[in-house]
């Protein structure tokens, strides 16, 4: 099931151009993955202080469009696990019907020590791993 997370362009993201600086989407998908973790009811800040945190170790993104000042966009977000550790996302940003940009990124759960270490146990359940 997609998760939706509605985006408006501000100044503040735009170049001189007025077009959205290329880093801000991942300001944005990140806003997204960071909604679908709190919307699920995990803490982050209670897994941080048990030792256990989210790390992102791999993102390939897509510039397809431009989206500019004023716009109303949407991050569309897939997400699965893809081992106990691993958890995969893929990522739209669109206006409308237009495709601007798509990700796939992994996070990765560690521990605050960088150790890898097993998802928390009602993300796994409900996501499946």
């Amino acid at each position: 099931m997609a998760h939706r997370f509605p985006i408006t362009v501000f100044y503040e993201d735009t170049d001189m151009a007025g077009i959205v600086y290329y880093a801000n989407y991942l300001r944005y998908i990140e806003r997204a993955r960071s909604t679908i973790v709190e919307e699920m009811g995990v803490d982050q800040n209670a897994m941080r202080a048990n030792g256990v945190v989210f790390a992102i170790t791999r993102v390939e993104a897509d510039y397809i469009g431009a989206a500019r000042l004023g716009d109303r966009l949407d991050v569309v977000t897939t997400h699965q696990a893809a081992s106990p550790v691993r958890w995969i996302f893929d990522q739209e940003v669109r206006r409308g019907d237009d495709l601007i940009f798509r990700a796939h990124v992994v996070a990765v759960c560690m521990t605050t020590a960088g150790k890898p270490t097993r998802l928390p146990a009602e993300i796994r359940a409900m996501i499946g791993k």
